[in-house]
């Protein structure tokens, strides 16, 4: 079965248009309104390997943040919806990852229940013209509308692109193994409870 999803999202505030699929070659087309964080989410594609477009019409006269959150927005509702009843999945991964001096925690539980867990010291409000502040935004809106529990944390760092970089790439690497396939699960749901 194929595991994708297509989301519209149209609000006063942006037009988004995303397609995903768990089982890609991590194949990016990111059209975000802002170059820094496209580079994000294609690094998130490419070490998660997911096959992910996104084309995001914002208004981004007035800022970045509803263009990074209603993002957020539709990755987390593709990420449910390409999971279908997660029969068979791993559920659970985890990484420490290195970025050159920046070393990050991550570790998710696809588990039906939304919690955001996020520790970072980032040092500069922007990179470029990013908002650092966003990606936490957009971390908590992946994670209400995915109903995922991830735990991210900053363990070392003091370069801005760095720190964020390492953050992008060990989640994708960490969502990667939750999403994987369980040999040992077949087709059972991982829960005692019978459904997640």
């Amino acid at each position: 079965m194929l595991r994708v999803a297509q989301i519209n999202r149209t609000t006063k505030e942006t037009d988004i248009a995303l397609a995903l699929s768990l089982d890609g070659k991590g194949v990016a087309e990111i059209e975000s309104g802002n170059g820094f964080f496209d580079h994000m989410l294609t690094l998130f594609a490419a070490h998660g390997r997911f096959d992910l477009k996104i084309s995001c019409n914002g208004d981004t006269y007035v800022d970045f943040h509803h263009s990074a959150e209603d993002i957020g927005i539709c990755l987390g509702k593709a990420f449910k919806e390409a999971l279908g009843d997660m029969r068979g999945i791993k559920r659970y991964g985890d990484i420490i990852l290195p970025m050159d001096e920046a070393l990050i925690m991550c570790a998710a539980d696809i588990s039906g229940r939304s919690h955001l867990s996020y520790t970072a010291d980032i040092p500069t409000e922007k990179v470029g013209d990013f908002d650092c502040e966003l990606v936490e935004e957009f971390l908590l809106a992946f994670v209400r509308n995915a109903d995922i529990t991830l735990h991210v944390k900053q363990l070392d760092g003091k370069n801005s692109h760095h720190i964020i970089e390492g953050m992008f790439k060990a989640i994708g690497r960490t969502l990667r193994q939750c999403v994987a396939k369980d040999p040992d699960l077949l087709n059972e749901i991982p829960s005692t409870k019978g459904m997640l």
